[in-house]
């Protein structure tokens, strides 16, 4: 395995290691810096990996920047609704399976769906992650916090874009079977997650 791969590899594991199940409990959420900490929960960490990822690696793959934009802008509004008291049943439950999805996103990802139909996918699990962000944060600390989250978001999929070209330049022939193992591993994550909201 080449030396870049697996240093990226590695991060991510160390990274999911290091978190809990689940983003939305036992943390601060009224300060820039514990905004930039909140991705790195189990939940939004594979996500949002798993969307850099997939934008890289669907055809056709030249608009990657498409994929991270719809969740970033998808999350921040839905924040917002979910500041301003708008909320849903089950919504732990709702982004566990978000995981599952992204998972089973990645494991057709060789294969071609419709641009639209993907980033509707994208956009309708960044709605649930930004409402969970939105409903847990003080009106007074709702700003910094929101640009914290956002920043690492943005640095996550980059993570994830990264490991995608990573993938293509180096497993070329066997990309598909790659994305395949992450997105399984992924499914078998949020159920996972699931199991222990």
């Amino acid at each position: 395995m080449r030396p870049s791969l697996k240093n990226a590899l590695l991060l991510i594991a160390a990274c999911a290691i290091s978190t809990g199940a689940s983003a939305h409990t036992g943390h601060g959420t009224a300060s820039f810096m514990e905004g930039l900490a909140h991705p790195f929960g189990l939940d939004h960490l594979l996500a949002m990996l798993a969307v850099g990822v997939w934008s890289v690696s669907a055809p056709p793959a030249q608009k990657t920047w498409q994929g991270p934009a719809t969740f970033l802008l998808a999350l921040m509004a839905s924040a917002v609704l979910g500041a301003s008291g708008v909320t849903l049943p089950f919504l732990e439950h709702a982004i566990a399976l978000s995981v599952v999805l992204f998972g089973a996103m990645l494991i057709v990802a060789a294969k071609p769906m419709p641009k639209a139909l993907g980033l509707g996918l994208i956009a309708a699990a960044a709605a649930l992650h930004g409402l969970a962000h939105g409903a847990e944060t003080p009106a007074t600390g709702f700003a910094g916090y929101a640009a914290g989250f956002l920043l690492t978001t943005a640095a996550l999929h980059l993570g994830g874009v990264s490991l995608g070209l990573a993938i293509r330049r180096w497993l070329a022939a066997r990309s598909a079977v790659a994305l395949g193992g992450l997105g399984t591993l992924l499914g078998f994550a949020g159920v996972y997650l699931f199991n222990h909201v």
